[in-house]
Order: structure tokens, then C-alpha cells, then sequence
């Protein structure tokens, strides 16, 4: 008989959504109680930050005691370029197996990232990919996920959808990048989500108004399960009468959507 052990259980760990904000919601509100709990039970992690993730164990800890002093956790950081580049390069997945040893050697480990559910719109897909190659039991844990959240209070087509990422900074570049998604909500009715840095919200949002037609359906979703969330949605004729009144915060994390 083979002495291999049993691979342990890849839990994706959702974090809270007030990442980088300057009010945090309390935790209980924003997770429930299983997530918390399971999160607390783990030794072993992979993550995007470990600063970050240190500072949601130690959220965590006040409701959930730890099955380990922060000290005694184990961490691994997904590497610089699959944060800028992604886990899904071209035709190229980043190798995430040697991060998962503990997990072939019998550990459950948790997946995180900075805000919301990782390996959405976040790094963590290879990690998930390479716990399916090697044979390990992977489990989603409940908590928020932003760009659902934004697409159910947004009014816009939550049947046919589609999220883009993060759109070009250079102008002209992210002007036909707009127009592009654009065609795509109005000929086959496909919700069109993207994000963007909370510093670049202006320069996006003015572009936004600046290269959309009047009618065009336009929805930002800011600080969500945030006290002071806001989530909008009107044509871009009506946007562009309410002026700089209806900009999103340039500090908040934001989502933003278009449709028909």
C-alpha cells in the first residue's frame, strides 16, 4: 500500500470588500459565520499579500479564534508577475504547484486575496487549476463578490453578461476599448463590466461620458457593503447633466457597468 498522504482541501476564502478604504465594515456583517470560522481553522495559505492577509487573520482572530498565532502561519505569495500579468498569460498558466506542497502533503490551505472572492477578477485561477491537476478537493467558501453585487443592483441585463477587466490607460487606446464594449451591450444585449484603480475612477469616468452615446446605460457601483456604498445607474445623457456631482469617489473601489 502506498504511503502517499491524502491531499487536504484547497478552501477559496473571500475577504472582505473594504480593502484600501478608509472605513471598514465590521466583519460579521460582511461574512458569515462558517466562512470566518473555516478561515480560522487554516495554518496554510497562499495569497497576494501577506501584509494583507496577516491583517484579515488578525480580523478574523476577534471573532473566530486562530488554530495558530499569526507568527505560526504559513504563507506564500503569488509571485510579482502574475499580479501584473495574471495567472493566464496568452497560452501560458503560471505553475502554481510547487505553492500547494502542503496541500499534497496532507494540509488544507487557503486561497486569498486582497478583496472578494480570489481567482475572480483577482489572481488564484492557476492555484485552483493546479489543486484540480493534483487531484485535491477544492471548496468556495460564501462571502462578497463585487461584481455580482454591482450587477444585481445595477438594473442592467443580469442573464447575459460579461466582465473585461481593466480597460487601457492610454487614451485613444481606451476610447475604442469603450466604443468596442459598447457595440457588444447594444447589439447582443451583454452587460459589459469592468474596474479600475480607485485613483484612475475620474480619468475612466470621464471618458466614459466623453465616448458613450446619450442613451447608453451607465452604472458605477462604489464601496460596496460599505455604511456609505452607493450604486447608480442612468443613461450617459442623464450622467452628463448632473456634472461633476454624479463622478465616482477617486479613493473607493469601484465597479462600473454598461448596457442597453
Amino acid at each position: 500500500m502506498s504511503g502517499a498522504a491524502v491531499p487536504g482541501t484547497l478552501y477559496l476564502v473571500p475577504a472582505p470588500l473594504d480593502f484600501g478604504c478608509g472605513a471598514q465594515a465590521p466583519l460579521g456583517d460582511a461574512l458569515p459565520a462558517g466562512t470566518l470560522r473555516q478561515a480560522a481553522a487554516l495554518t496554510h495559505w497562499i495569497c497576494e499579500n501577506a501584509k494583507s492577509l496577516r491583517a484579515y487573520l488578525k480580523r478574523i482572530d476577534a471573532l473566530h479564534p486562530l488554530a495558530a498565532p499569526l507568527q505560526e502561519q504559513h504563507m506564500a505569495e503569488l509571485p510579482r508577475q502574475v499580479h501584473k500579468k495574471g495567472d493566464h498569460g496568452g497560452s501560458a498558466v503560471f505553475d502554481a504547484r510547487p505553492l500547494l506542497a502542503p496541500l499534497l502533503a496532507g494540509h488544507d490551505m487557503g486561497l486569498a486575496s486582497e478583496a472578494g472572492m480570489p481567482a475572480v477578477a483577482d489572481p488564484g485561477s492557476s492555484v485552483v487549476r493546479a489543486a484540480h491537476e493534483l487531484g485535491a478537493r477544492v471548496v468556495p467558501l460564501v462571502g462578497p463578490v463585487s461584481l455580482l453585487l454591482a450587477l444585481a443592483a445595477s438594473g442592467l441585463n443580469g442573464q447575459n453578461f460579461a466582465f473585461v477587466g481593466y480597460l487601457p490607460q492610454e487614451p485613444a487606446a481606451r476610447g475604442q476599448r469603450i466604443r468596442e464594449l459598447e457595440a457588444l451591450a447594444r447589439e447582443q444585449g451583454q452587460s459589459q463590466l469592468f474596474i479600475e484603480t480607485p485613483y484612475r475612477n475620474a480619468a475612466l469616468w470621464q471618458a466614459l461620458l466623453q465616448h458613450l452615446l446619450p442613451d447608453t446605460r451607465l452604472a458605477v457601483a462604489e464601496g460596496l457593503t460599505l455604511a456609505q456604498s452607493r450604486v447608480q445607474c442612468a443613461s450617459v445623457r442623464q450622467w452628463r447633466a448632473r456634472g461633476e456631482g454624479g463622478a465616482p469617489d477617486n479613493r473607493t473601489p469601484a465597479v462600473f457597468a454598461l448596457g442597453a
